[in-house]
């Protein structure tokens, strides 16, 4: 089938069953045009919830899949590509996080969304890169907290907070991990106004030069919210689409990479989603995602408790 047959008989099996696909930004251009909604992976899940459909179908990796189905356990949940994982997520087993639980009593933990959901369910609250900071604050200064399993976001919080009481689990995305600062700054002297925007994800050498710091939501907004023409983009290469579907006016030049001059880092597990998987997925109404109910309470509870959080 050509990518018109393929789009229009996902589009005639989205009808006749009731279902809408959701899409996070990191997905493929033609992805993303068959996509009901697109976001990052917690508003996605929140999408999931809140919208009247039998069938969700989670064009992302599993960890956005599980999610979705905490928070929806009476809706079918799909997803293409049930191996398409995350190496940070992966970098954090549920089994690891309750040995460090052991070793450090009486500590919180706090938990980036981008884990499973058997550490969700070990996790008191949940956290964004929108929202990490303020998930730390709320909780008193004099308590202990384990933050896991992003080791750049965790420090950047612990930076900015001053707080000496965090242990951060030594986990990282390996696509923030590969942007190299010394050709950053060489695009920096070559567009002296453009403006940097880089993903809490990535490490803090980077961080410390960017203009603005936040969620693939927040940068979206940066851009579109700042005067600024150029923007130099440090994350992964599936924004890009969006941004220009947004700001056509705007020029958005892609961050390179340590092994290479090309345009952004790319994760191959998003990519890993196509239109003849999904369609495959449509048409037999499998993978679905399951989660075992205690499991589902316990993750939706450290969810709930950050979504509680004004």
């Amino acid at each position: 089938m050509t990518k018109i047959e393929l789009k229009e008989r996902i589009k005639e099996l989205k009808n006749k069953k009731g279902a809408v696909i959701l899409a996070h930004y990191y997905t493929t251009d033609d992805v993303q045009e068959v996509a009901d909604f697109l976001g990052d992976s917690l508003a996605l899940s929140v999408k999931a919830r809140d919208i009247d459909a039998p069938i969700i179908l989670f064009a992302g990796v599993n960890f956005m899949a599980e999610t979705a189905k905490v928070l929806s356990p009476n809706k079918k949940v799909l997803i293409p590509v049930p191996e398409a994982g995350c190496s940070l997520a992966e970098s954090c087993s549920a089994e690891a996080l309750a040995k460090l639980k052991e070793e450090y009593p009486g500590h919180k933990v706090v938990s980036y969304v981008n884990t499973s959901v058997g550490v969700k369910a070990l996790t008191d609250i949940c956290c964004t890169s929108t929202n990490a900071l303020k998930v730390v604050e709320s909780i008193p200064s004099n308590q202990p907290i384990i933050f896991a399993p992003d080791r750049n976001l965790g420090s950047y919080i612990r930076n900015v907070t001053g707080r000496e009481n965090m242990v951060i689990w030594d986990g990282a995305c390996l696509v923030h991990e590969e942007f190299s600062l010394e050709k950053i700054l060489e695009l920096k002297a070559k567009y002296p106004d453009a403006k940097v925007v880089v993903h809490p994800e990535c490490n803090s050498s980077l961080v410390e030069i960017a203009d603005y710091v936040g969620s693939t939501a927040g940068i979206l907004d940066y851009c579109g919210e700042s005067s600024a023409k150029d923007f130099i983009v440090v994350t992964e290469s599936g924004i890009l689409v969006e941004m220009k579907k947004r700001y056509p006016d705007k020029n958005f030049i892609p961050a390179p990479t340590i092994s290479s001059n090309g345009g952004c880092n790319e994760c191959h597990h998003m990519k890993m989603i196509t239109l003849e998987n999904i369609l495959s997925c449509l048409e037999n109404e499998s993978p679905e995602v399951y989660v075992d109910e205690p499991t589902r309470k316990a993750a939706e509870k450290s969810i709930l408790n950050m979504v509680a959080i004004k």
